[in-house]
């Protein structure tokens, strides 16, 4: 394992900025700009980082050989790093080159292949990749001297690692692995209700009718617990005792096997009861457009006592129509916390923030790079057979 005292060799300092011309000089770096401080050293690896991993605008993180099994969450403060945590805290080490099972209810910290050594102005947020979130793994980046979660702060110089917790299905991982992915900051990039509004009357970002948009530190995103036409389901609940799912298979699963559907009723309502997990979808198909990137707000007690989203990024090019995207929805996965809690049909249960790139992607989300969820309703994960 690589120790967590940087030292000059392992993040030399770049000779030049990170990213070529671009059109502003705060926002999210698009995919040719990740490629740049990936040239520059601003983001290292143990391995070469693959074409593959480079999204739009974010990176996918990769496991490392090794995992440790904790007892208990944690940060560092800003006074320790992660090994000393580690130290303290480790139960027993998973090897991760073979293969090796991370069970549902445990938690665990990998250390990631990638590393960093941001400049000034330079910051970077974290969040689980999609399917991820969609088999209710409890994702989250942690680095030294941290006191948050999913963020970087300016000009870090030193390793990730992932807090893994799964909390419905047992997973197979391995070295490699993708379930967390990154976003670069440059900058401190404005936003306001009155930007976005004018950005949603230039683009159209959701499908409500004008005048209808709920714009109010974010842009309200709701559910939809009508059912398909097609299948007549509204929603999947997770079943309390499934199988094993490899992480890297895709396709490979009877969704059958591992969650029960629910039939909308009369009503249109939904009772979520604590230690559900459940898969909904929204009501407004979600543009990003190829100039912005969102995140969804995961939890918000202002609209009741349950965590949206684990997966909260959308790329540029999201539902858009020229990346074969239109009518695109945004899958929720929902949790409840203490108590059961009502959800109804067009209810608001998230929002959705966007910001500015510096530059447009020279790569967009869609079906030109194999984006699984493009033109999505309700979905789960890409492990499971269509």
């Amino acid at each position: 394992m690589m120790a967590s005292d940087t030292s000059e060799s392992l993040f030399p300092r770049p000779d030049t900025a990170t990213g070529a011309e671009t059109d502003r000089t705060t926002g999210i770096l698009p995919y040719q700009a990740i490629k740049d401080a990936i040239a520059n050293r601003e983001i290292q690896s143990q391995a070469e980082i693959g074409e593959a991993q480079i999204q739009p605008a974010s990176l996918d993180l990769r496991l490392g050989p090794v995992a440790y099994r904790v007892r208990t969450s944690f940060l560092p403060g800003k006074n320790a790093t992660v090994q000393q945590k580690l130290d303290a805290l480790a139960m027993h080490e998973v090897d991760l080159r073979t293969g090796a099972v991370l069970e549902k209810g445990c938690v665990y910290i990998v250390p990631l292949q990638e590393h960093l050594h941001l400049r000034k102005r330079i910051s970077a947020l974290a969040n689980p990749k999609s399917s991820t979130g969609r088999l209710d793994i409890f994702a989250r980046l942690i680095t030294d001297y941290g006191t948050e979660f999913d963020r970087v702060r300016e000009r870090y110089q030193g390793p990730l690692y992932a807090e893994i917790s799964p909390r419905t299905f047992s997973v197979l991982v391995r070295e490699n692995s993708r379930l967390v992915q990154l976003r670069i900051r440059r900058g401190s990039p404005p936003s306001s209700d009155a930007a976005l509004r004018r950005l949603h009357d230039s683009v159209g970002l959701v499908d409500a009718e004008p005048g209808q948009e709920d714009i109010k530190n974010g842009l309200a995103i709701t559910v939809d617990l009508a059912s398909d036409s097609a299948s007549g389901v509204a929603g999947y609940r997770a079943k309390k005792h499934a199988g094993l799912i490899d992480i890297d298979r895709v396709g490979h699963y009877d969704r059958a096997d591992f969650w029960d559907p629910i039939r909308a009723d009369s009503d249109k309502g939904l009772i979520l009861d604590p230690g559900e997990f459940y898969i909904l979808a929204s009501r407004e198909t979600v543009t990003v457009p190829v100039d912005h990137a969102a995140e969804m707000i995961a939890y918000d007690t202002l609209v009741g006592e349950f965590r949206v989203h684990y997966a909260g990024f959308f790329d540029p090019g999201f539902g858009l129509a020229e990346t074969g995207g239109k009518g695109t929805r945004a899958v929720l996965e929902v949790r409840s916390h203490e108590v059961p809690f009502l959800i109804e049909d067009g209810q608001t249960v998230g929002r959705l923030v966007y910001e500015q790139l510096t530059a447009t992607p020279e790569k967009l989300y869609g079906a030109g790079i194999g984006s699984s969820y493009q033109r999505q309703g309700l979905a789960l994960s890409k492990h499971f057979k269509p």
